[in-house]
């Protein structure tokens, strides 16, 4: 059986452990580059022991960012920012993704911290935004222009470039971001995607367009590179996207050379109250894991050493992704070892009573390492 701390090989990567770093925004890029800031704030996890760091919501276009102060990867000038991070990732045994995005409707928008909310206005460079109607996800934000065949062929074009440019940039893996109410994932929801043409209109139809984008992403990459999708496995609304669609799904992407599912939920329309506890995504993990036959990662609420290894132990993810947690600490996947490690101790002592393999657990850095022997 896996624990948190066996190696994970996904095409010709191996991640030294099942812990990553969740993409998260933190909206602090310049013209969609990477500064000291990504470097340090990245960095740092990799150094903290993460098996896989990914790199937050990078836009595949300039009107695809969901703030002016997004990550980017839509020119090549952005592409040696962030092969400073991948370098250092590396140095320190970690492997690197980024996730490829396009906000759609939820586009140009303030950052959370900033002075007002809602919709950046054009005099304060505010762009217009796109979806698959021209209906807007609330007041506060842009009323889109629906997407026309041509455009669409444009937006799977730019996911494919940026892929091209993450391969430049030296990421071992890249995940397409299909959840949370971004474009992708308006597409897939029935609550936002009314069309009838051949990208509405059923299942099928709501699927093709993120269909159409990992095919020109898997086409982009090396074949010993891993392509990841995140997903909202389930939009919490009646009529809305279920867990069922998201394992027949899954299927698919298996079929067309997706590696992992990492599953998350929630974002297609405002006003849903989700039932957030611990672990409460973990189900659609298992359940993509189990019927679609493809490797899926647990995101949501997981904190504890013990939740993390008890999630890969049991089969139900192969990877656990943590956000919140590794804002807190960056050295969680160290202290998670050393935590797991002592229960170990304590249940050869014959004083606690758990399963448990050997710790194949991550070091400290060399400049730390010598102070903690």
């Amino acid at each position: 059986m896996a624990h948190l701390f066996e190696p994970l090989r996904l095409r010709d990567v191996t991640l030294r452990n099942r812990v990553a770093m969740s993409p998260m925004c933190t909206y602090s890029a310049d013209d969609g580059r990477a500064s000291d800031w990504h470097l340090v704030h990245l960095g740092a996890r990799a150094a903290g022991g993460v098996g896989l760091v990914i790199v937050e919501a990078t836009a595949v276009e300039a009107r695809g960012r969901i703030s002016p102060f997004d990550l980017g990867l839509w020119r090549d000038d952005q592409v040696d920012g962030l092969r400073r991070v991948t370098d250092f990732a590396r140095s320190q045994g970690a492997a690197s993704a980024v996730q490829l995005a396009h906000a759609g409707r939820k586009a140009s928008t303030h950052r959370p911290w900033a002075p007002g909310s809602g919709a950046v206005a054009d005099e304060d460079g505010g762009w217009p935004v796109v979806g698959p109607s021209d209906e807007a996800f609330s007041p506060a934000l842009r009323t889109p222009t629906a997407l026309d065949e041509d455009a669409i062929a444009g937006v799977v074009t730019a996911f494919a470039d940026a892929a091209a440019r993450a391969d430049a940039a030296g990421f071992d893996a890249v995940e397409i971001h299909a959840a949370h109410g971004y474009l992708l994932h308006q597409f897939l929801s029935p609550l936002v995607n009314t069309r009838d043409d051949g990208y509405g209109a059923g299942f099928e139809g709501r699927g093709r367009l993120l269909r159409e984008v990992v095919r020109g992403v898997r086409a982009a990459l090396p074949d010993g590179k891993p392509l990841l999708v995140r997903i909202s496995a389930s939009d919490w609304a009646e009529g809305g996207w279920s867990a069922d669609d998201s394992v027949r799904l899954a299927r698919e992407l298996a079929g067309l050379g997706v590696d992992l599912v990492d599953c998350s939920s929630g974002g297609a329309i405002a006003g849903v109250k989700i039932p957030a506890a611990p672990g409460y995504q973990v189900p659609f993990a298992e359940r993509v894991r189990r019927e679609a036959g493809v490797a899926s990662g647990a995101v949501g609420r997981i904190t504890t050493a013990a939740q993390a290894d008890a999630i890969v132990r049991q089969g139900r993810a192969d990877v656990v992704l943590l956000g919140k947690a590794l804002l807190d600490d960056p050295q969680w996947a160290i202290h998670a070892a050393q935590e797991l490690r002592a229960a170990q101790e304590l249940r050869a002592a014959g004083e606690l009573h758990t399963a448990g393999d050997d710790d194949v657990s991550p070091p400290w850095p060399v400049p730390y390492g010598w102070v903690f022997r």
